[in-house]
């Protein structure tokens, strides 16, 4: 799995011109599942996800979680992130999990930040035309993937 978070001051999902989710200050979690993803990697991330600090502290110093500031998330699957550029020009995504292993896994792993930070997660809706937008807070924008643990 591979994620790309940001820190945000506000972050929304619109899906054919209505609302999806919303949220003001916490975290927008771009999420890529390819095939060979499975729980571990789930709960690998969400344990690193939900911990990461992140935030500002009284001395302005990137010491907090979002758990620890009870803020909040939304997650969006985006299978680009396992674009493939080696050749050519047109990206490939053949690591990018098909729908029958993506579907549950994302649902897993919404499912497990919600009980990691013991709220509700904002979604976006798998596999359709979604516009995010958010206000990059920083800007704080961290790359995690779950096959390359640094």
């Amino acid at each position: 799995m591979r994620t790309v978070i940001q820190r945000v001051s506000q972050a929304s999902v619109i899906i054919d011109g209505k609302v999806y989710s919303q949220i003001k200050n916490g975290i927008l979690v771009l999420l890529g599942i390819e095939e060979s993803d499975t729980k571990e990697d789930i709960d690998w991330l969400v344990g690193k996800i939900s911990r990461l600090r992140i935030f500002n502290d009284d001395q302005g110093v990137m010491n907090l979680s979002v758990q620890q500031l009870n803020a909040e998330a939304i997650v969006v699957s985006q299978f680009t992130l396992h674009a493939s550029t080696k050749k050519g020009n047109r990206p490939s995504y053949i690591k990018a999990a098909r729908p029958e292993t993506a579907i549950p896994l994302y649902e897993q792993f919404v499912k497990s930040l919600e009980q990691s930070m013991g709220k509700s997660v904002g979604t976006g809706e798998f596999g359709a035309m979604m516009e995010v937008s958010l206000v990059n807070d920083g800007p704080v924008t961290i790359i995690i993937d779950s096959k390359i643990r640094e």
